[in-house]
């Protein structure tokens, strides 16, 4: 996982820890954070495009969480992550910073997806993308943690 900002605080590590301790490959994970810019608006914008860009690996299947992204329920989730893992492709989730991202990621993108249309802290998304994870490993091997 990629993402602009500061370390997890606490509360947001143990939860990140409880998910990412029963993740398996292919679903572990591991997080690299970039600083957030010094700047703002579209100056931000662009200087923490240009960091996430540099971290991606060019065969990585990159999925941006993006409120403008499509939603999709679990198991589509599941689906598409086992897609990518099955193509032999490495999966890098990135989260931008406050002011977001720039076309450019958004067009290097695999898939850009929305955790729903509401706006999020982005300590709380890092939580949800990990708990997310988790269900769409368990989903991917037909273990029960996922009801429909």
């Amino acid at each position: 996982m990629l993402a602009v900002g500061k370390k997890h605080e606490s509360w947001v590590a143990d939860g990140i820890g409880r998910y990412e301790k029963r993740l398996r490959k292919p679903f572990d994970a591991s997080w690299q954070l970039l600083p957030h810019s010094s700047r703002e608006g579209d100056a931000a914008r662009a200087e923490e495009s240009e960091r996430i860009l540099a971290k991606l690996d060019r065969g990585a299947f990159v999925v941006l969480l993006d409120e403008r992204g499509q939603g999709v329920d679990s198991p589509a989730l599941a689906r598409t992550l086992r897609g990518a893992f099955d193509s032999g492709r490495t999966v890098t989730v990135v989260i931008g910073g406050a002011y977001g991202v720039e076309d450019r990621v958004r067009e290097r993108a695999d898939f850009v997806w929305s955790l729903s249309q509401l706006v999020f802290p982005h300590q709380l998304v890092r939580l949800i993308l990990a708990e997310q994870l988790y269900r769409a490993q368990e989903i991917s091997a037909g273990r029960p943690y996922h009801h429909v």
